[in-house]
């Protein structure tokens, strides 16, 4: 990334600027930018170079990310919409015109993803050996297992509910998957209506039986896996639910509720008890989302529509599966040849220690140098190590951590009971309890670390608590030092091997003290503002970064090297940090941003964004980090964390951008990743002014380059540690 001398071009005058730069022709819809991410997760799925599975796994990825877009963004706007909100998105639509806007795109990308998976997937996995069956063609061996098995498991845990004068239309809870059935009396001929859950606790692929089929050419016996859709199943059977009466017609149908929890915390007294009931009250929101199978006649879909009150904008008449989360069940299907190859995420030399090392042996290392970790290629367990050595460690006397996302079964949370418990350390934790969808298990983790004597905060009121951070405090001799670690990402062992995310352990005394005033503010009344080294939302980040590009264009202009900015992140939505950006392009600043999901700024407008780039590399790991790089005319800065360049993130939400200050660090970040990342010729797809994608296209001659691939790669030739 060097940068030969270049004359600085002047920048527009900062009237015409600001005029130019505020108009909502400049930017793009944020809930139709999510939307375009979620294409290229299907645009992964239908890529035959990825091996087969792992498509049925991205397919499985669209239907849960679309799953929680209607329950959050759709509900949040319809919610918008019914109290007459009129203040206008970034791009100028009301809320009622981006609900029309998100039905079109939505409703394509389901349609889409559905005659995909029945058109191309479902016959590709039946050669691979894996038949998804329909009833009516099962062998009579494969008839008798599969009734036997709706007999014993699937029939007792039924329960159909009829809708007549004295039984009222049920409730049908949020996300269920749902048989609308009609049956008739012979009696008198009257016919019903009745309502059939497909329990959710059972497999939505019911397996048949696996066998094993002729040799292989190369000599191998492969096993062949038959299902059956366990809804198709319910719905051949459902004369036994109904006995005496005559089963006329069943269809399925799936509902998606609103599920956006507002808090109204300066009203509660107990913030656990209330993040309780909201996380009970979530299955009762209105509905966002009638999906109902195209075979369904008019008759019964308004007995739907009319008994659940749903708009007839948020009807969805598909092709089945409903349910395209279920698809994940196949994904899992341990066929090694139909995965991504395996690989053991590495452990730098310098974190592996043998049986008999010292306690404090990964604190000794840590006072030696900084260490940089860059996950899923480099191993989460040096973070679980770290903590479980200050458990462990006499000297250490108290550890302080922040947590968003831990998941279940947490070694990070059993470590922290293993101090408190075991080793009489005192442990203070900040648990967020507003962690969207993880509000059920950060409850539990909380009431447990509160058990173990944990002194459990659960943040500002206001704010939530995004922030990655831990901190030891350690007695050496006479003095105290403390050890922390910062990361783009959630303390969570399983994610880990999933998301692409970078950790830093340091006892740097400025970002130690840093930690230590952040922890005051979070668990105490600090209302420091100067912090050393961290940027810290909402205090100093917003104004920090604005800064930061304000010296880019500085630089850029009094030369001898052109500025350049790369900023990595999850989203760009913040309208503020957008017309800086469009500054800096129109004084002649080269930025290239690498922006996973939503993204509002256009690029490639004349006079406004012709210097600016964006791509979205979508692989198979979920890209996490955030990183921001600055050239600063040589004297380059470099930032990572938790932040996204949101309004949430830099206006409600307590984040941290911690500096990547060792030259070593330096060199890695620019060049072996933030310059692959920019090289990616196979993952990326480049943003259109008009807010479309399109797939990088390698010149002739070029090399073919995958980033994640190259990560990968780099482990094994062990060149990073």
């Amino acid at each position: 990334m060097e940068h030969p001398p270049a004359p600085a071009p002047a920048p527009a005058s900062p009237s015409e600027a600001e005029i130019a730069l505020d108009s909502p022709a400049l930017y793009i819809n944020r809930e139709i930018s999510l939307l375009q991410f979620q294409r290229r997760v299907l645009e992964e799925a239908q890529d035959p170079q990825n091996p087969l599975l792992e498509r049925v796994k991205f397919l499985s990825i669209v239907g849960s990310n679309l799953e929680e877009f209607f329950m959050v963004r759709v509900g949040g706007l319809i919610m918008q919409n019914e109290a007459g909100v009129s203040e206008l998105s970034v791009d100028g639509l009301t809320p009622a015109r981006q609900l029309a806007e998100i039905r079109k795109l939505a409703e394509k990308i389901m349609n889409e993803a559905r005659t995909y998976w029945n058109r191309t997937l479902v016959p590709e996995l039946d050669k691979a050996g894996i038949h998804i069956l329909k009833y009516n063609k099962l062998s009579q061996r494969q008839r008798e297992t599969v009734d036997r098995y709706f007999d014993e498991i699937v029939f007792p845990v039924l329960t159909p509910l009829a809708v007549d004068p004295g039984h009222p239309f049920p409730h049908i809870s949020n996300l269920s998957l749902n048989l609308a059935v009609v049956v008739r009396d012979n009696q008198n001929g009257q016919r019903r209506f009745a309502r059939v859950k497909v329990p959710p606790s059972l497999p939505q692929l019911v397996p048949i039986r696996r066998s094993s089929g002729g040799l292989r050419r190369d000599g191998t016996v492969p096993h062949h896996h038959y299902f059956i859709w366990l809804d198709e199943l319910i719905t051949n059977r459902l004369e036994h639910l109904f006995p005496g009466l005559e089963v006329i017609e069943a269809f399925s149908f799936h509902v998606t509720r609103n599920a956006d929890i507002q808090i109204q915390e300066l009203e509660a007294l107990d913030l656990l008890e209330t993040m309780e009931e909201n996380v009970r009250n979530r299955r009762f929101g209105a509905v966002t989302r009638l999906m109902v199978d195209r075979d369904m006649p008019e008759d019964v879909r308004d007995i739907l529509i009319d008994n659940m009150k749903v708009d007839l904008k948020n009807v969805y008449i598909l092709e089945g599966p409903l349910s395209l989360r279920s698809v994940m069940q196949i994904a899992r299907i341990d066929r090694f040849d139909l995965h991504d190859r395996p690989y053991l995420p590495a452990i730098p030399p310098r974190l592996r220690y043998p049986p008999d090392a010292p306690r404090d042996a990964f604190f000794t290392t840590m006072r030696s140098t900084n260490i940089m970790l860059h996950h899923p290629y480099d191993s989460f367990t040096p973070v679980v190590d770290f903590l479980r050595a200050a458990a462990r460690d006499p000297n250490v006397l108290a550890i302080k951590m922040t947590l968003y996302r831990v998941g279940s079964n947490s070694p990070v949370v059993n470590a922290l009971l293993e101090a408190s418990r075991d080793y009489g350390k005192q442990v203070a934790v900040l648990v967020e309890l507003k962690a969207r969808f993880d509000e059920e298990s950060n409850i539990s983790w909380a009431k447990k670390l509160e058990q173990e004597g944990v002194h459990v905060t659960y943040g500002l009121l206001g704010l939530k608590t995004h922030s990655k951070i831990a901190l030891v405090v350690r007695k050496e001799g006479e003095r105290i030092r403390r050890y922390v670690h910062l990361g783009t990402g959630n303390y969570n062992h399983i994610t880990a091997q999933l998301y692409e995310d970078l950790s830093l352990f340091t006892c740097d005394d400025d970002i130690a003290s840093d930690g230590t005033d952040l922890f005051n503010y979070l668990t105490g009344y600090s209302m420091k503002k100067d912090y050393r080294k961290l940027l810290v939302a909402p205090i100093n980040l917003r104004d920090r970064f604005e800064e930061l590009i304000l010296q880019e264009i500085e630089a850029h202009q009094q030369g001898p090297y052109p500025g350049h900015i790369i900023l990595k992140m999850n989203a760009l939505v913040d309208k503020p940090i957008i017309q800086l950006l469009y500054k800096a392009s129109q004084a002649g600043v080269r930025i290239d941003l690498v922006v996973r999901g939503v993204c509002c700024l256009r690029p490639g407008i004349p006079g406004v964004s012709e210097n600016i780039a964006v791509r979205s590399i979508v692989g198979r790991f979920l890209e996490h980090s955030r990183i921001y790089y600055f050239h600063h005319g040589g004297r380059e800065t470099i930032l990572a964390g938790s932040a996204d360049i949101m309004p949430r993130n830099l206006n409600q939400r307590v984040e941290v951008l911690f500096p990547i200050e060792d030259t070593r660090m330096v060199r890695y970040l620019r060049d072996e990743v933030l310059d692959v990342y920019l090289r990616d010729n196979i993952k990326s797809r480049l943003m259109l002014s008009d807010g479309s994608y399109e797939r990088a296209a390698p010149n002739k001659g070029d090399t073919l380059l995958n980033a994640q691939d190259y990560f990968l790669a780099s482990r094994l030739r062990g060149s990073h540690s």
